[in-house]
């Protein structure tokens, strides 16, 4: 039996996780979520591998401390470099009912569906692409798919900043977008691997044009989402569904 009950508990580096937070609400309404935001220290794209997971770690335990059961790590690269250690390591020897989750595993088991021509995009933070993550678990899901990946690390400051519309902005962006098309011209579909980049999404899909698809992960993560509350009754029928919504950033 679950000795806490609690919000379902979301955790990016800054405020771009507020794309998955809003997918969440929508899809699930009925439910109370903490959102925490570590804006002091972001990006964390540009960040080791260890200084991830220690920044991970720690808010994790805050969330678990605020009576999270469930956390939603909404952020790539936390998914991508900390979320193994912190299941396998970490929580090894937690309450059985408390779950910390990521956000690759569920994109990379839809978006392989979503080309027609078996060649996606990934564009991500350095962190998110470096790991692999989605190229080895694209192999896991959809093996026949050619997986092309580009790392933009001017793009979460540029957005944080408000600068992704300054002249400046647009041509690196434009720039990035240009390097990743020219991987492969049988690209049909790009899959947006970090929070932030939904925030911009109508500005890259002018880009690269009408015959290219541009995926946020925010509606896929939060069906599958979905799913795996309805799979997992410990989650559905708790106390935590009354539709509230709090906010902790630093």
């Amino acid at each position: 039996m679950m000795n806490k009950v609690g919000p379902i508990g979301v955790f990016d580096s800054g405020y771009g996780g507020l794309t998955v937070l809003q997918e969440f609400m929508r899809v699930l309404p009925d439910y109370d979520y903490l959102y925490l935001g570590d804006n002091a220290r972001a990006p964390y794209g540009n960040r080791s591998f260890e200084v991830v997971h220690e920044f991970t770690l720690e808010a994790v335990n805050y969330l678990k401390n605020q009576g999270c059961r469930l956390v939603i790590l909404a952020c790539n690269t936390s998914s991508a470099k900390a979320l193994r250690t912190l299941q396998q390591i970490d929580l090894a020897h937690a309450d059985s009912d408390f779950r910390v989750l990521g956000v690759i595993r569920p994109s990379t088991e839809t978006i392989g569906s979503l080309s027609k021509t078996n060649s996606i995009g990934i564009l991500g933070t350095p962190g998110t692409i470096q790991s692999e993550s989605y190229k080895i678990e694209l192999e896991r899901f959809s093996s026949k798919t050619a997986v092309f990946q580009h790392a933009c690390p001017m793009w979460v400051p540029l957005i944080e900043s408000k600068q992704h519309q300054t002249d400046l902005g647009k041509k690196i962006i434009e720039k990035d977008i240009e390097v990743l098309l020219s991987k492969d011209g049988s690209m049909d579909t790009i899959l947006l691997a970090c929070t932030h980049y939904p925030l911009i999404l109508d500005q890259i899909q002018d880009i690269v044009g009408p015959s290219i698809q541009v995926i946020s992960q925010g509606p896929i993560v939060a069906d599958k989402l979905k799913d795996y509350l309805s799979e997992k009754s410990i989650y559905e029928n708790t106390a935590f569904k009354k539709g509230h919504l709090f906010f902790f950033n630093n």
